[in-house]
């Protein structure tokens, strides 16, 4: 990833590279539509899906796919959709945070205040999350189509968009691995 700089002070669009992680018992490619809605969504803005993968509601299995993108040198961000919620299969949360050097506490915020208006004190059920591991970012948004939708339309568009003013993730991308380069990992 490189910055981009129009000459008037404008910002030319970044493209990243972003790997969907649906995390389902049950789903498949062919019926995964809270994936295949974060795919398009996220094509349509200019980003490059760089892999996608469906794994079970088991620790080891999303730890697992996330580490492995996380070597990835084509991998700027993922995104995970389930298992956020509070059941006992829920365990996306507890697996990302397994691998998380540092937690982004205001996205959980943001999508809560997002998701008030349109669900009410249901909202306190989720707990998308966000952080940042190996230099690049992990966010989990619910399984629900309309979660995700929300969670990409009203803060992942915007935050992994360079032209985003007063500022977004995009910009912090390559520093966040500076501690990684000091310790020689």
């Amino acid at each position: 990833m490189t910055h981009a700089h129009g000459g008037s002070g404008e910002r030319t669009f970044i493209p990243l590279n972003i790997c969907v992680l649906t995390v389902s018992d049950t789903r498949t490619l062919d019926d995964d539509r809270s994936g295949d809605t974060l795919v398009a969504r996220l094509e349509a803005a200019g980003h490059r899906l760089a892999d996608r993968a469906i794994v079970p509601d088991e620790v080891e299995a999303i730890r697992g796919k996330m580490a492995e993108w996380l070597q990835r040198e084509d991998v700027d961000v993922i995104i995970s959709t389930g298992g956020t919620g509070l059941t006992g299969r829920d365990v996306t949360i507890e697996a990302a945070r397994g691998l998380f050097e540092k937690e982004i506490e205001g996205f959980q915020i943001a999508f809560f205040l997002v998701s008030w208006p349109k669900i009410g004190t249901s909202a306190m059920q989720s707990r998308a999350t966000g952080g940042v591991a190996r230099g690049k970012y992990i966010f989990c948004l619910p399984g629900s189509t309309g979660a995700v939708k929300d969670g990409w339309d009203e803060l992942l568009s915007k935050q992994l968009d360079y032209r985003t003013r007063p500022c977004n993730f995009v910009e912090i991308l390559p520093r966040l691995a500076e501690h990684l380069k000091r310790e020689g990992r």
